[in-house]
């Protein structure tokens, strides 16, 4: 029977230290503190040791995909306050709905005005290209 070897340092299948944490998320041990010290991360203590657990490290992934997906650490403090008050978590449900539509609903307008913006540049990309090559026709070229 094989044993199961545990990696050096490894505390066990449901603790992390805050470099097992970074590695395993792809983030900095710098940016675990910045989320503990906002209060969106609680780690245990060992001494002078913070050991998070799987919740935390769940928090992290919430964390880590709402900033991706642009939330402000306030909304997305709000949800995860609504899961720990929540169990049934029909309300952090809600939250999140509504967060999300809002989202959609914003960078739906944004994707519109950059639409404009390109259909505007390529509009004077074609009338610059278009007065250059009758500047080079003509030799009128100052450049």
């Amino acid at each position: 029977m094989a044993s199961r070897r545990t990696p050096p340092g490894a505390l066990t299948d449901t603790f992390f230290t805050v470099t097992e944490l970074a590695r395993d998320l792809s983030i900095t041990a710098r940016t675990i503190r910045f989320y503990e010290d906002k209060g969106l991360v609680t780690p245990r203590r060992a001494g002078n040791i913070r050991i998070y657990t799987k919740r935390d490290r769940a928090r992290l992934l919430l964390i880590l995909r709402g900033k991706r997906l642009g939330f402000t650490l306030r909304e997305i403090r709000e949800y995860l306050d609504l899961y720990d008050l929540d169990p049934s978590q029909s309300e952090q449900i809600r939250l999140l709905l509504k967060k999300v539509q809002d989202r959609l609903a914003m960078l739906e307008e944004q994707r519109e005005a950059l639409e404009v913006s390109i259909d505007e540049l390529k509009e004077i990309e074609a009338q610059t290209l278009a007065a250059l090559a009758g500047a080079l026709r003509t030799g009128t070229d100052d450049s």
